[in-house]
């Protein structure tokens, strides 16, 4: 099992199939397609990464930095792959390539009712922050 850096477009497709078949976790949406995707590896590819079992993809996490904050999402193992550290692993390289970078404070994502993650991150020292509410919005 190796940990690389996402490389576009040939990942693509395989990396948009690991996140739609993710039972719980992973909401594929529109800053997902393929343009998408292109803009945020011409922003920083080093916090793209994937986790690859004979030249299979069976986990990904992206890592965003603005200079100031960090943020983490879609972290996802393949089912079949789970229980092998696969997760901290793609977890801790982008947690170095962030520290790296100069970035002292990180947010991540974690949908509200997926108790696993929430459980694997904060035995990894993550903690949720109940002072803060998270709120989103879409562009046209």
């Amino acid at each position: 099992m190796d940990i690389r850096e996402f490389r576009f477009p040939e990942d693509y497709p395989a990396t948009l199939n690991l996140w739609k078949n993710i039972e719980m976790g992973v909401k594929v949406g529109r800053s997902d397609s393929l343009e998408e995707i292109q803009k945020k590896i011409q922003r920083d590819p080093d916090l793209f990464l994937l986790a690859e079992s004979n030249k299979e993809i069976i986990g990904s996490v992206i890592g965003g930095y603005d200079g100031r904050r960090g943020l983490i999402y879609h972290l996802a193992v393949r089912q079949d792959f789970r229980k092998l550290g696969i997760g901290d692993l793609l977890l801790r390289e982008v947690e170095k390539r962030l520290q790296a970078k100069g970035c002292v404070k990180c947010y991540l994502l974690v949908v509200a009712e997926n108790e696993r993650a929430i459980n694997f991150y904060e035995n990894r020292g993550w903690f949720e922050m109940k002072e803060d509410r998270i709120f989103g919005k879409e562009f046209p």
